[in-house]
């Protein structure tokens, strides 16, 4: 995949590699409004200073994904950004303390 997402189609109508919640990817007309980190299953917002701190230093990139919405993130078991999403990397944070609570119990 390339660094940027985009390929071109015969038409040299410009199309972008998004993943399903399946983890499947597929091919849209439009990019994706998430990125995400397949080896460590977390995804954020595409200006999020992490990952484009880690995308300048060549590490992250053959394991970028992208996602048309957070919800297909979230189905797909990625967790959010503590960087840019942090509200809700909290609230997963909590829920997944809860639910190692629960299964203790």
């Amino acid at each position: 995949m390339r660094k940027d997402h985009k390929d071109r189609t015969e038409n040299g109508k410009k199309t972008f590699t998004l993943m399903g919640s399946d983890m499947r990817p597929y091919q849209s007309d439009t990019p994706g409004i998430y990125g995400g980190y397949r080896r460590g299953k977390l995804y954020g917002r595409l200006d999020c200073s992490s990952a484009l701190r880690a995308i300048a230093e060549g590490a992250y990139i053959k394991h970028r994904v992208f996602f048309d919405d957070e919800q297909t993130a979230i189905s797909a078991g990625f967790r959010p950004c503590a960087v840019c999403l942090p509200e809700k990397y909290a609230k997963w944070k909590k829920e997944q303390k809860e639910r190692r609570h629960n299964e203790n119990v």
